[in-house]
């Protein structure tokens, strides 16, 4: 069966299919371009509520320091039982990241033995049952992506594989944003190695007009002055170029 997402003044807009094709091509676009990992998450969630009939949706990610953060939701609702979670430490989102699997809970009635907390909650937020598909990528498990809805069942097969396939991208998405940060940073610390280099050579040529010794034992009295004081050399080298510090 071919599903139309409708518009509010009854216009066919974008047959189920095409709106999924859709949402693949913005996470891949991602890929290529510069972006915002959170405007892409949110968008993903966005689109989950009307491509797999979610009342809403969200995303835990884990942080640089291990701990897990909602870091998009479609509605209050959901980021507060989301957070709950995160809160007590439990739940099929916690659960699905935890152990790098699908947790799916066709009806929140049945689970209360199992998360109490959670269960109550989500019950009381009306929601009925919840899929959480992990965002991995082989042994790494980041966070999970949560669908919320408020009637129970599973997820059908092909929604099922819909939805992982677009944690998948998302993941690669968040991976390759945090590969770009660490090259910027990494760009930096080599550029301020070549910057301290250049001080130091200048430094050793100041010193060795100076003091009229050659270039090896200009080096030496800086790396030495730089060790006895426990300062950086560049830092040496700095001050000896503006005259503040007489080797």
């Amino acid at each position: 069966m071919v599903r139309r997402k409708v518009y509010n003044d009854g216009m066919t807009a974008l047959t189920r299919e095409q709106q999924l094709v859709g949402t693949f091509v913005t996470l891949a676009d991602s890929l290529v371009d510069e972006f915002d990992v959170v405007d892409v998450l949110q968008h993903l969630v966005d689109e989950c509520i009307a491509l797999f009939d979610a009342a809403a949706a969200g995303i835990l990610l884990r942080s640089p320091e291990g701990h897990l953060e909602v870091i998009v939701s479609t509605n209050e609702r959901s980021e507060f039982v989301g957070l709950m979670q995160v809160r007590v430490g439990e739940g099929p989102c916690v659960e699905a990241v935890t152990l790098g699997q699908v947790v799916s809970v066709a009806d929140l009635d049945q689970i209360a033995d199992r998360w109490p907390a959670f269960a109550a909650e989500a019950r009381r937020s009306g929601f009925s049952s919840i899929h959480a598909i992990p965002m991995r990528l082989r042994d790494s498990t980041l966070g999970s992506l949560n669908l919320f809805r408020d009637q129970t069942g599973e997820l059908n097969t092909p929604d099922a594989i819909a939805a992982q396939s677009l944690a998948d991208i998302a993941t690669i998405s968040i991976l390759q944003q945090r590969l770009v940060e660490e090259s910027e940073i990494a760009r930096t610390q080599l550029q301020r190695a070549l910057d301290s280099r250049v001080i130091i050579e200048q430094a050793k040529g100041y010193l060795a007009q100076r003091e009229s010794i050659d270039m090896d034992a200009a080096f030496t009295r800086l790396r030495a002055h730089a060790r006895s004081t426990q300062s950086r050399l560049g830092v040496v080298a700095a001050e000896v170029i503006a005259g503040r510090l007489k080797l």
